[in-house]
C-alpha cells in the first residue's frame, strides 16, 4: 500500500537549492535549515561556503538589523546565522577560520562604539569562541597579530559576552603547550593588571562586576587545570601575577584609597575571597562543621595574598564600622534606617575566610582591632539578616576549631595551608609564632567579646519579649547553633582544654547561669528542633493517614526493604520480557497479533523459595506486631484481615 502515500523524503531545502537564483534569506526562512546543515547536506554546505554567503552570514551577526523591521523578527536572521556559523560543521569551520577576509570582517565588530548590542555581542562571542576551540592555531595567530585586541575587549567588558570571550581564551585552548603560549601572550598584554585596574570607583558598575568575575574565574580555572597537570608542568603565569603581593596591594588601593563605593568594595572583596578559597564552593555543602571535620583542602592559599591583605585589615574594620551611606529601605518588619549593606556583608565574609586560614599574625591583628567584638555587635543589631548571622557563626566555629601546629601534625593534617610566596621569605611573612596564638584568639572571644554573656543575655531578652507577646528574633536559630558549637568544642574540640579554662575563669554567677542554660534551656531547645525521621511515639494528628504512618515506627525499615525487593524483582527482567525489539515493531502491520502473543508468553513468577532471605524478610514484615493508639473500633475482627487492611493503608 506504499503507493497510496506520499513518502517523498526530499527536503524543501534541496528543492530551493535546485533554483538558480535562490537567496540565502530564502533558505533561512526554512525551518529545517539547521537540521540539514548539521546533517552535512553536501549541496547546502557548498552553497553556504560560498564567499558571498559567508560574508553575508558574518555581517548578519556583526551589524545591527534595520530599525524599521518588526521587533519579533528583527533578530531572527542574525540568530539563524549564528547557529549556522557555530553548527560545528568542518566545512564551515575551515572556511571561516582559514579565510582572513572573513576573520577581519568578524573582528571589525569590536571597533563599534560601546555599549555593544548585547545580543549581537553574544553571537560574536559564540562564533569566535567556537573558532578558538575548533581552529585554534589559525585564530590565535590572527588575534595575536591584532595589537589592540585585548584593549578592545576590555573596552567592551561592560557587556558580559566579552567576559565569556576572555575566558574562552584561558580555558578552551588545546593542547597544553599552545594553551601555555596563549597564557604567556595574555600575561605580556598585562591582562591581569588591566582587569584589576577596572575595579575602581571611576568605572561603570557593569565593567567592575565583569572584571571581578573574570578574575575569579581565572583563579578557579588556573587552579583546577594546574591540579590536573603533572607537577613538573609550568605554572599558570596569570594566576602567579594575580596572587602576587603587588597585585593584591593595587587592588586594595583601588578599593580604599580615595572615594569608596559599594560596587568597588564588593567586587574587590569577591576577588580576595576567591584567592582565599581552600576548596571549591559547595563541595562540602557550606556546613559550619566543615571547620572541624578535617576535610581535604584542594588548594593552598599563597602567603603573598595574606601579606597583601594584612596591612589593610584596619580598612576592612573601618568598613564594618562605617560603610558607604545607604538610604533607608522598607522591609517586611518595618523601615530599616541604616541597612547593613552588601559591602559590610562581604567584609564579614572576608574576616571568616581569613580566620579559616588560621594565620597567626592575622589572628593577632584581628584581636588588636577587636573585629570579632564588632561583628558580634552587628549580629545582635541586625537581628533579621541571616546572611550576616551565618558569617559570624563561621567566624566563631573557625576560632573554636583552630588546632595548634603540634596537634595538626600529630593528626596527620597539613601543618599549614598557607603556601609560601616565591623567593626568599622576609620577616613580614605570616608565620607561626613561638606561642600559641590560637589560645589568644579563643581568650579574646570569651573575655573581651564576652561571647557567653552575650548568648545568655540574648536568651533572657528573648524570653521577656515572647512572654510579652512579642516576636521571636530572627537570629535565635544561629545563636542556638553558636551555643551548640561552644558546647561541642568544650567537650571534644581541639581547643577543649583552653576553652574549659576560659569558662572556669568566668565570674561565678555567669558560669552558673551558663551551666544551667546548657543543661536545661539549650537541651530543651535542641530537643524541640530535632526532627525525627521516624517517630518513636504516636502523633495525634487530624489526618488518618498520618496516624497510620506514625503507628509503625519499628517495622518501617522492613516494609521499605520489602517494597524495594518487590520493585527490584519486577524491573530486573520486565524490560527484557515486555519490550519489543525493532524488528517486531516494524513488522506489526504484517502480523498484528505478534505483540499480544509476546505478552501471553510473559512469566510473572518470582522466586518465592521459603528458604530465601527475601522470604524471611517478608515473613518478618508480615508477622511483626502493629500497635494502634486510636480509640475507634477495629472493623476487621479477624487478625489476618486486620493486618492486611493496615498494611494496605500504610501503602497509601
Amino acid at each position: 500500500m506504499f503507493w497510496k502515500f506520499d513518502l517523498n523524503t526530499t527536503s524543501h531545502v534541496d528543492k530551493l537549492l535546485d533554483k538558480e537564483d535562490v537567496t540565502l534569506q530564502e533558505l533561512m526562512d526554512e525551518d529545517d535549515l539547521l537540521q540539514e546543515c548539521k546533517a552535512q547536506n553536501r549541496k547546502l554546505l557548498d552553497f553556504l561556503c560560498r564567499q558571498q554567503c559567508m560574508e553575508e552570514l558574518v555581517s548578519l551577526i556583526t551589524q545591527d538589523p534595520p530599525l524599521d523591521m518588526e521587533e519579533k523578527v528583527r533578530f531572527k536572521y542574525p540568530n539563524t546565522a549564528c547557529e549556522l556559523l557555530t553548527s560545528d560543521v568542518p566545512q564551515i569551520n575551515d572556511k571561516l577560520g582559514g579565510d582572513e577576509t572573513l576573520l577581519n570582517l568578524l573582528y571589525d565588530f569590536l571597533d563599534h562604539e560601546p555599549p555593544l548590542n548585547p545580543l549581537l555581542a553574544s553571537f560574536f562571542s559564540k562564533t569566535i569562541g567556537n573558532l578558538i576551540a575548533r581552529k585554534t592555531e589559525q585564530v590565535i595567530v590572527f588575534l595575536k597579530k591584532k595589537d589592540g585586541f585585548i584593549g578592545l575587549v576590555l573596552r567592551h567588558l561592560g557587556t558580559s559576552a566579552m567576559m565569556d570571550l576572555l575566558l574562552r581564551l584561558v580555558s578552551c585552548v588545546e593542547p597544553a603547550g599552545l594553551r601555555q603560549e596563549v597564557l604567556h601572550w595574555l600575561n605580556e598584554e598585562k591582562i591581569i593588571e588591566r582587569l584589576v585596574g577596572l575595579i575602581h570607583p571611576s568605572q561603570e558598575e557593569d565593567r567592575q562586576s565583569n572584571a571581578s568575575q573574570t578574575l575569579c574565574d581565572i583563579v578557579r580555572l588556573g587552579r583546577d587545570q594546574g591540579g590536573q597537570l603533572q607537577e613538573t608542568a609550568e605554572p599558570d603565569p596569570l594566576l602567579a601575577v594575580l596572587e602576587s603581593q603587588g597585585c593584591i596591594e593595587q587592588l586594595l588601593r583601588n578599593m580604599f584609597d580615595g572615594e569608596q563605593t559599594e560596587s568597588c568594595l564588593v567586587c574587590g572583596t569577591q576577588v580576595l575571597l576567591t584567592l582565599l578559597e581552600t576548596r571549591r564552593a559547595g563541595t562540602e555543602g557550606g556546613s559550619v562543621d566543615s571547620f572541624s571535620q578535617g576535610l581535604e583542602r584542594l588548594h593552598s592559599v599563597s602567603s603573598s595574598v595574606l601579606q597583601g591583605i594584612e596591612p589593610r585589615l584596619r580598612d576592612f574594620h573601618r568598613l564594618l564600622l562605617s560603610p558607604p551611606k545607604k538610604s533607608a529601605i522598607l522591609t517586611t518588619i518595618g523601615v530599616l534606617e541604616e541597612p547593613l549593606g552588601n559591602a559590610r556583608l562581604h567584609g564579614a565574609r572576608l574576616v571568616a575566610a581569613l580566620l579559616h586560614t588560621n594565620t597567626p599574625s592575622i589572628n593577632q591583628e584581628l584581636c588588636r582591632l577587636n573585629t570579632m567584638d564588632l561583628l558580634l555587635d552587628l549580629f545582635f543589631k541586625y537581628t533579621w539578616n541571616n546572611f550576616l548571622h551565618f558569617q559570624v557563626e563561621l567566624c566563631i566555629a573557625a576560632i573554636l576549631s583552630h588546632a595548634t601546629r603540634e596537634e595538626r601534625a600529630e593528626g596527620g593534617e597539613s601543618v599549614s595551608r598557607v603556601e609560601p610566596a616565591p623567593g626568599n621569605r622576609t620577616p613580614k611573612d605570616p608565620q607561626p609564632a613561638a606561642s600559641h596564638p590560637e589560645d589568644t584568639l579563643v581568650t579574646h572571644l570569651f573575655q573581651k567579646c564576652c561571647l557567653v554573656q552575650r548568648i545568655l543575655e540574648a536568651w533572657e531578652a528573648k524570653g521577656h519579649t515572647q512572654a510579652a507577646g512579642g516576636m521571636r528574633r530572627g537570629n535565635m536559630g544561629h545563636l542556638t547553633r553558636i551555643a551548640n558549637t561552644v558546647v561541642q568544642n568544650l567537650e571534644q574540640g581541639p581547643m577543649q582544654t583552653h576553652i574549659s579554662e576560659v569558662i572556669r575563669g568566668l565570674p561565678e554567677d555567669c558560669r552558673g547561669r551558663w551551666e544551667s542554660f546548657v543543661e536545661e534551656t539549650l537541651t530543651e531547645t535542641n530537643r524541640r528542633n530535632t526532627v525525627d525521621l521516624v517517630s518513636t511515639h504516636h502523633l495525634h494528628s487530624s489526618s488518618e493517614d498520618e496516624d497510620i504512618d506514625s503507628a509503625f515506627p519499628s517495622e518501617l525499615s522492613l516494609q521499605q526493604a520489602f517494597s524495594e525487593y518487590q520493585i527490584q524483582q519486577m524491573t530486573a527482567s520486565f524490560v527484557d520480557q515486555f519490550g519489543f525489539n525493532d524488528e517486531e515493531f516494524a513488522d506489526q502491520d504484517d502480523n498484528i497479533n505478534a505483540p499480544f502473543d509476546r505478552v501471553a508468553e510473559i512469566s510473572f513468577s518470582t522466586d518465592a523459595d521459603d528458604d530465601s532471605p527475601h522470604a524471611a524478610l517478608f515473613e518478618a514484615t508480615a508477622s511483626s506486631p502493629s500497635t494502634f493508639d486510636d480509640e475507634e473500633e477495629d472493623v476487621w475482627e479477624d487478625g489476618e484481615l486486620s493486618r492486611a487492611a493496615r498494611v494496605t493503608a500504610r501503602a497509601r
